[in-house]
């Protein structure tokens, strides 16, 4: 009988700001998480994202590499930051040359589910619950949809 790989779950190589909490489990590896930040449970942060200072990730959310979060923002539960767009068809895999980056401004609001394509979001914008931001967000307000149009 085959026994699988086991490998754990962790906070591994981690910069912390100051007064930082997190709920485990997590995996949260190679990455900066400024002061006064709040972490929840089931959050996987990937090595090169760096969050700025009092950022909350909720529960159940996926940061990907190559990902900056600036400060006051909030990531509701269950958001996914994506790296890779596929872009000769298929899946990057390890390629990581291929992956694209994320930048989000400051008091950036995403609300539960949405997914975030690699983009520039600009600060003071509220993307709303199940949103897909698929394009660069430049103007400050409140996105909503699929492909994420601003609303007001």
């Amino acid at each position: 009988m085959n026994e699988p790989i086991l490998k754990q779950v962790g906070i591994v190589d981690v910069v912390f700001g100051a007064s930082v909490t997190i709920v485990q489990p997590v995996n949260v590896y190679g990455c900066e998480i400024g002061a006064n930040c709040f972490i929840g449970p089931f959050v996987e942060i990937q090595r090169n994202v760096s969050i700025g200072a009092r950022t909350r990730i909720q529960s159940h959310s996926f940061i990907c590499e190559l990902v900056t979060l600036g400060e006051d923002c909030v990531v509701a539960h269950g958001v996914m930051f994506i790296n890779d767009t596929y872009g000769s068809g298929a899946p990057a895999g390890g390629d990581r040359t291929k992956w694209k980056s994320t930048v989000i401004g400051d008091r950036v609001y995403i609300g539960s589910n949405a997914t975030i394509l690699p983009v520039r979001i600009c600060a003071d914008v509220v993307i709303g619950a199940g949103a897909v931001v698929t394009r660069n967000i430049d103007e400050s307000g409140v996105y909503i949809g699929n492909p994420a149009r601003k609303v007001r």
